[in-house]
């Protein structure tokens, strides 16, 4: 256990009790799709999506494409992001996945875990991320997240997900 209240951990402050991994485990795969399912925010499709990218990285390592950065707290998973090069790409990057279980939103995990991202993004000679969420207002807090943490839309995609679904397109330059 960390001794004081937070922990710096790649130079951003974690609360004490978070540990972070980087290589998924079989378990994953499972918790996962229960930390996804709990946010209530992803279609079953989706649902499964997640949990599939933590099999690919299982199955294939590095070369899935697929990299991970783990928030355990209290020996359960907390949050998890999930990011990779964009093929046919130099040096841009997606995050295809930020969640935190709803017990732990509000509280910086998430922020943390996506600087924790960037800093990854960095070291692998990354330039900008994008990101890409719902324009439905069930979105809005996802949107404003990404606006605090300093993310610019790009663009949005009228009907992209289905009638009345756009999809907005974050950037972010991971260098000054």
């Amino acid at each position: 256990m960390f001794r004081s209240k937070t922990a710096t951990v790649g130079g951003h402050t974690f609360p004490k009790d978070v540990r972070l991994r980087y290589t998924p485990r079989a378990s994953d795969v499972e918790n996962v799709r229960t930390l996804v399912t709990e946010t209530g925010f992803f279609r079953p499709d989706e649902i499964n999506i997640a949990a599939e990218l933590v099999e690919e990285c299982l199955k294939l390592g590095d070369e899935s494409g697929y990299h991970f950065v783990m928030a355990q707290k209290q020996g359960n998973l907390a949050g998890y992001g999930c990011f990779g090069p964009i093929p046919c790409t130099l040096t841009s990057y997606d995050i295809y996945w930020i969640a935190v279980a709803p017990k732990f939103q509000g509280k910086g995990l998430g922020k943390c875990i996506l600087r924790e991202m960037e800093r990854l993004i960095r070291e692998m000679g990354g330039i900008r991320v994008y990101v890409e969420t719902s324009t439905q207002p069930g979105y809005t807090s996802t949107r404003m997240f990404y606006e605090r943490c300093g993310y610019r839309c790009e663009a949005v995609l009228d009907d992209f997900y289905g009638p009345g679904d756009g999809k907005a397109i974050y950037s972010y330059p991971t260098r000054p």
